[in-house]
């Protein structure tokens, strides 16, 4: 039987994404209310079949360890099942982890334990559904030492991403890091796209293990997979092969989102809320699971012309009151409240936060709880935003957060 141990790169610090993450790491930030971004590629582990998952861990980590603990305690270690926490130890050197490859060879003694056939590398920040057993077939297929998930790309785009020079049997040749000229390489799996690396990769053992003990040895190596590991395996003539994401999502487009920034955070999510949403969290056949806080149902009060708790084309989460006034294309995470003749649109709303009566937000975020007073405006005058201390995205997305504003 094929042994294959998942390795979740959890230890983003998302400076970008600051300061939803000043009080927890990147993977902790809240997606779709009630979920976790982190939540999304256990998920498509446990969905996969794969069980044998190590989490690694370093900036703030203590609120995933409680969410792993928690939430993720659903394997069976009788059954040789874990999502295990591997927080930096410094077992193999003094350092704290230095990149991706760095992480997973400071724990390589815990893949040797194991003694997995396959490891399947992945970052803990990205939306999508993927089967990874999809990956791992292609990869024994061609019998590859290293296979890299890619998803297309059009040449328009190719310049956000790290594209991948193939040649007719999909292996790779090289790589190009966010191209800025129109001569980009082409994907073997279609002529009009580009094929973009999407940070997932699945190695042969021995291959990882080996290349880890020469990567940690080079001292102008930055110990990255895309910038120093994978390059030098392809120079030394392995076989290393582009596997086209095939989607689990079940919608006519692929979806696959990087949200690396405030902005792109607030795309992802608004993906969620509309009346057929691009990322689909109903899909019973590919379950995203996430924490179920102990919280009453969500609440809508007062029926009266005056007074309308409502919520159009939104995800509420549990605990929230909507007490008369009306929420339109947002997400409350759990315990959210909205007070009287308050206007909520195409926001995102933490645990806990609330908005005082005859308050209006516009396409903002609001941090965990955070308590808006009566009668704010928020999101309509981006420079009276900044003066007030809240930062406003290059898209026009305003972030209030408690460490911002006082509470």
């Amino acid at each position: 039987m094929t042994k294959v141990l998942a390795m979740v790169l959890a230890g983003g610090e998302g400076s970008r994404l600051s300061p939803l993450t000043r009080r927890q790491c990147k993977p902790m930030v809240p997606f779709g209310g009630i979920y976790r971004l982190v939540d999304l590629p256990l998920s498509n582990c446990i969905n996969s079949g794969i069980r044998q998952i190590f989490i690694l861990t370093q900036h703030k980590p203590l609120t995933l360890h409680r969410h792993v603990r928690h939430t993720w305690n659903i394997l069976s270690p009788q059954l040789g099942e874990f999502a295990e926490i591997l927080p930096p130890m410094r077992r193999i050197s003094d350092n704290w982890y230095l990149g991706t490859a760095d992480a997973i060879y400071q724990n390589i003694e815990s893949v040797r334990d194991i003694s997995p056939h396959y490891v399947v590398i992945l970052s803990a920040d990205h939306v999508y559904k993927m089967n990874y057993l999809r990956l791992i077939e292609w990869h024994c297929r061609q019998h590859a030492d290293v296979t890299i998930a890619t998803t297309q790309v059009t040449p328009d785009e190719a310049h956000q991403y790290g594209i991948v020079r193939l040649d007719r049997a999909c292996r790779i040749l090289g790589f190009e890091e966010k191209p800025q000229h129109n001569e980009v390489s082409r994907s073997c799996f279609n002529p009009s796209a580009c094929s973009a690396s999407m940070g997932i990769y699945v190695f042969s053992t021995p291959v990882l293990l080996e290349a880890l003990r020469r990567d940690a040895v080079k001292e102008n190596s930055s110990h990255d997979f895309g910038r120093d590991v994978i390059p030098a395996l392809i120079e030394q003539g392995h076989r290393v092969f582009a596997f086209d994401f095939i989607d689990e999502n079940r919608k006519e487009v692929r979806y696959w989102r990087d949200v690396g920034t405030l902005d792109s955070y607030h795309q992802a999510s608004m993906d969620l809320v509309a009346p057929s949403p691009v990322f689909n969290l109903y899909d019973e056949t590919w379950p995203i699971r996430a924490a179920q806080p102990v919280a009453p149902p969500a609440k809508f009060v007062f029926a009266s012309q005056e007074r309308r708790g409502m919520a159009l084309d939104s995800l509420v989460s549990h605990g929230c009151i909507i007490s008369g006034g009306s929420v339109t294309r947002s997400i409350l995470s759990p315990g959210v409240h909205i007070h009287s003749y308050s206007e909520i649109d195409e926001s995102i709303l933490f645990e806990g936060a609330s908005v005082g009566r005859r308050s209006r937000i516009r396409r903002a975020i609001v941090d965990a709880g955070v308590a808006i007073p009566p009668d704010t405006a928020i999101g309509y005058d981006p420079e009276r935003d900044r003066a007030r201390g809240y930062i406003v995205t290059p898209e026009g997305i305003t972030v209030v957060s408690d460490a911002i504003n006082g509470g």
